[in-house]
């Protein structure tokens, strides 16, 4: 059945440029958008070394930091204590991780890198600071360390 000549049609609108401004103004868009373009091409340096982000963060903290605990690390990274439990358990079966004794706390184990971990993080370690360094490219040295600080000033309590 035809429709009447007095009705008007509509055609569906077409966008010729996506209007963003909404979402850029969002802290957490702008925070993850940053974020995915670093983390893309982290995954892809770091799978030489069969480090995924969480992987690499637990292993520098106990590189850096012979003799942490379970719950240090934890409570630094924001991890819950079973899924840190798998993590350490997977770097201690590559030969990364060795659990000793806390010498002042008779219920905690201390976390130690092993002379491969040490040997291999300085080179993963290298490897981010490369990529960290090619995605900054855009910023000055300036912008670069006021980026950082604006971030640990949204996550830390210091």
């Amino acid at each position: 059945m035809p429709r009447p000549a007095t009705a008007a049609r509509h055609e569906p609108p077409v966008v010729e440029q996506v209007d963003t401004t909404f979402l850029e103004g969002l802290l957490g868009y702008n925070a993850r958008r940053a974020a995915l373009s670093v983390i893309e091409v982290f995954l892809e340096r770091m799978d030489v070394y069969k480090l995924r982000p969480v992987d690499f963060s637990v292993l520098s903290l106990v590189v850096h930091n012979p003799g942490i605990t379970s719950r240090q690390l934890c409570t630094t990274l924001g991890i819950l204590p079973p899924n840190l439990v798998s993590l350490v358990g997977g770097l201690e079966k590559r030969g990364l991780i060795e659990r000793m004794p806390h010498p002042r706390d008779g219920r905690a184990t201390g976390l130690h890198p092993t002379a491969a971990a040490q040997k291999m993080m300085r080179q993963a370690e290298r490897t981010a600071a490369e990529l960290e360094a090619h995605a900054a490219r855009r910023l000055s040295p300036s912008e670069h360390k006021t980026l950082l600080r604006l971030l640990r000033k949204m996550y830390r309590d210091d």
